[in-house]
């Protein structure tokens, strides 16, 4: 029987599911390896079957509706002879009642290590493969691992590694390692159901018994067909061309300008005008007039000159009105920050389709509605609806939240991260965040994309696009409304362990995006990838003024899977003859609050050429400065033997140090190619993140605790380790 028949029959039952022998037969045609095993159709069958296969045995009931065997008494196990096999059919039989189409005999299979293994499909991404800790105990442990299919060997490979169950997978009380690469084949065999049997919903592989020689054996599998429907028409992509142009305008039009203060037709106007945007800025509003000395227009067509770029805060009702006169002017870009639309229930979405359906016949582009507004730093356009100007930097970012877009870009100006462009994406009606990802990519100037993403538009699409987009290009998100619910599925292992939020991490691990739990962590890993190199390895050197800030290091590097290398024996010896005595001879490296300057400078120079380790973090070398500042003042204060000269020099000089050990890190970054990441002592109002040293390609890096810094060179690790793999990633 062929994979077309086997499914036909699925979708003629009320349950759309195979029976575990049909199912197994599905399997094989698709290279999972499954064991002998034999059909009875009564009694006197099963027992034939049992002495062809070999005792002990374990007999099965069998039938299109008999899902859950073990819970209603149909699996009979370790069945040593004749007799055994008859009296096990007999107790089936009653148990199952009608349901029964037959028995299953299969040879028993021994082992202590199980696995569960399954396919579902998902509304947003596609067919999903699943592997974990199997046997029936799987929901309580929910330790599952998921790729999207197409699966690679390294992703199958990685899957396992993920498990916290993956221990059991070696050497395991005697018995031999699990067989991984036969694991990896019913792996591959999934994602090739996945990708070539559309009408599949769902695989359900519970358990896989690992025999004491380590070989994988399938005991039980269940295949539930679906409907083969057509996948809906994905929105029209937008050009990199096309979308640069919102954030490149010459000229700009605000339709809906407001002269009172605080309505989002005056805010935006205003604040772009005091941001220093040196195009052509228009003033827009039916009643005509002026608005801070500026004339009004009442239509766009009395604008003489070109407009590229509209900004409509009109409510929504009047914003389909714009449309042809829009199309008259030649106006092909709309920052569409008014509200009412698709956010609003289903007036407002079918108001929205309708604009959009204009919008496009008329050749205009639409970013929003409902968005907070743009900004790129690099020509002094800050049109937002707040009052925040980051410095022009490497960084673009994109936020489906206005309130978290606005905190980024606060966080980002206070800070120092530099930015390439902002927006705020809004209901996404015709730009989606999948469109900005492949419009930064583009860009010569972005280096780093960082998102606050609640949903997607177009799950593959984006999925693709992060595959490619992060080789080259670091992507740093934030997923804002973690789901719980779960994956509406068959009633199996799978389906129970299948959810949106566990699909969308499984996504962005496989894509190589860096996902991130807070805002602030969104911050620190763009000032890192824009400031230090790529570490290649997860080994950590720590250099510390004190022993208990470098032991607690030391522990949160365990904690995120960073490891801290003993020091090698050369170190010791060349360290040994800058510190005293006492210093602590290991990783983390105490130099003991010694006040000789150039110790800290050696030191770390050590650290980063030694070949034991990727990084250096250094604790409390910077911001040490206040305190010693502090102390000059209580001597100015206290002692008036010392002149206000001395001291003053004396704080210069503190000043100084630390601009020095700045500039010094940055050139030893660039010469080890190694990053360096700092934790400052103590922090003033004016203290930023990233400090940039001229001439030089990396910055200083400071946070202001340890866990930060801990927290952003094990999510470079991670990045890095994305890199390396260099595997299949996307559709074909």
């Amino acid at each position: 029987m062929d994979v077309e028949e086997l499914i036909k029959r699925a979708r003629q039952r009320r349950n759309r599911a195979l029976t575990e022998h049909e199912s197994k037969k599905l399997l094989a045609a698709y290279g999972i390896p499954v064991p002998k095993e034999a059909v009875a159709a009564d009694e006197n069958a099963a027992v034939r079957a049992a002495d062809d296969i070999g005792y002990p045995v374990v007999v099965k009931g069998l039938g299109a509706d008999l899902l859950h065997k073990t819970e209603a008494g149909l699996v009979c196990l370790n069945l040593a002879d004749s007799s055994s096999v008859a009296a096990a059919c007999g107790q089936i039989r009653n148990n199952a009642g009608d349901a029964l189409e037959g028995f299953l005999v299969q040879p028993m299979l021994a082992g202590r290590r199980e696995l569960l293994a399954g396919l579902f499909r998902d509304p947003q991404f596609g067919a999903v493969v699943m592997v974990g800790a199997g046997g029936i105990f799987t929901e309580v442990f929910s330790d599952v691992s998921m790729r999207l299919a197409p699966l690679s060997e390294p992703d199958a490979e990685e899957m396992l590694d993920e498990l916290s169950a993956a221990p059991l997978l070696g050497s395991f009380r005697g018995e031999a390692p699990a067989d991984r690469a036969r694991i990896r084949q019913i792996l591959l065999g999934l994602s090739r159901i996945g990708v070539e049997c559309a009408e599949v919903a769902e695989v359900d592989i519970n358990p896989i018994i690992i025999s004491p020689a380590g070989e994988p054996h399938v005991a039980d599998a269940l295949v539930v067909a679906g409907e083969k429907t057509a996948a809906p028409p994905p929105m029209p992509q937008v050009a990199a061309n096309l979308l640069g142009d919102f954030f490149h305008p010459k000229s700009i039009a605000f339709v809906g300008a407001s002269g009172q203060i605080g309505k989002w037709g005056h805010m935006l106007f205003t604040l772009t005008v005091s941001g220093g945007f040196a195009g052509d800025i228009y003033l827009v509003n039916q009643k005509g007039g002026t608005i801070a000395g500026r004339p009004v227009y009442k239509n766009v067509g009395e604008i003489a000159g070109a407009v590229d770029l509209a900004v409509v805060t009109v409510p929504a009702a009047a914003v389909s009105g714009l449309i042809e006169e829009f199309a008259a002017k030649k106006i092909r870009n709309m920052l569409l920050v008014s509200s009412g639309f698709g956010e609003t229930g289903q007036e407002g979405k079918r108001l929205e389709s309708r604009l959009v359906e204009s919008a496009r016949k008329a050749g205009i582009l639409i970013i929003g509605p409902n968005t907070m507004g743009i900004c790129n730093p690099h020509i002094h356009l800050y049109c937002t609806g707040s009052h925040v100007r980051p410095q022009p930097g490497a960084t673009a970012v994109v936020a489906q939240s206005g309130n978290m877009g606005t905190q980024l870009l606060a966080f980002a100006e206070q800070q120092g991260i530099g930015i390439r462009g902002f927006c705020g994406s809004g209901n996404e009606a015709m730009v989606t965040v999948e469109d900005f990802l492949e419009g930064f990519e583009k860009d010569s100037v972005t280096e780093t994309i960082m998102l606050y993403v609640e949903s997607v538009k177009d799950g593959r699409r984006f999925f693709n696009s992060a595959c490619r987009v992060g080789r080259s290009k670091p992507i740093i998100l934030l997923k804002g409304g973690r789901s719980s619910a779960g994956h509406e599925a068959a009633a199996s292992h799978t389906g129970a362990m299948a959810s949106d939020v566990r699909v969308f991490d499984a996504v962005c691990r496989q894509a190589g995006i860096v996902q991130v739990e807070h805002p602030m962590d969104l911050l620190d890993l763009s000032a890192a990838f824009s400031s230090v190199p790529i570490p290649e390895g997860n080994r950590v050197a720590i250099m510390t003024l004190g022993g208990g800030w470098g032991v607690v290091t030391a522990d949160l590097c365990a904690q995120y899977g960073l490891a801290v290398p003993q020091l090698a024996e050369s170190i010791v010896s060349r360290l040994d003859g800058i510190l005293p005595a006492y210093w602590s001879r290991a990783n983390p490296v105490d130099i003991v609050g010694e006040k000789d300057d150039t110790i800290p400078m050696v030191a770390i120079e050590e650290l980063l050429r030694w070949d034991g380790c990727d990084a250096v973090i250094n604790l409390g070398i910077v911001g040490r400065r206040i305190l010693l500042r502090r102390l000059v003042d209580s001597v100015s204060e206290a002692d008036p033997s010392y002149s206000e000269e001395a001291l003053a020099s004396a704080r210069q000089m503190f000043d100084a140090f630390e601009r020095k050990y700045i500039a010094h890190i940055a050139d030893l970054m660039e010469r080890y190619q190694k990053p360096v990441y700092g934790v400052s002592l103590l922090t003033e109002a004016q203290d930023r993140t990233v400090t940039p040293v001229e001439n030089k390609r990396y910055k200083g890096l400071f946070y202001p605790t340890p866990e930060r810094a801990v927290k952003a060179v094990s999510k470079m690790v991670e990045y890095g380790k994305f890199l390396a793999r260099q595997h299949h990633c996307g559709t074909p």
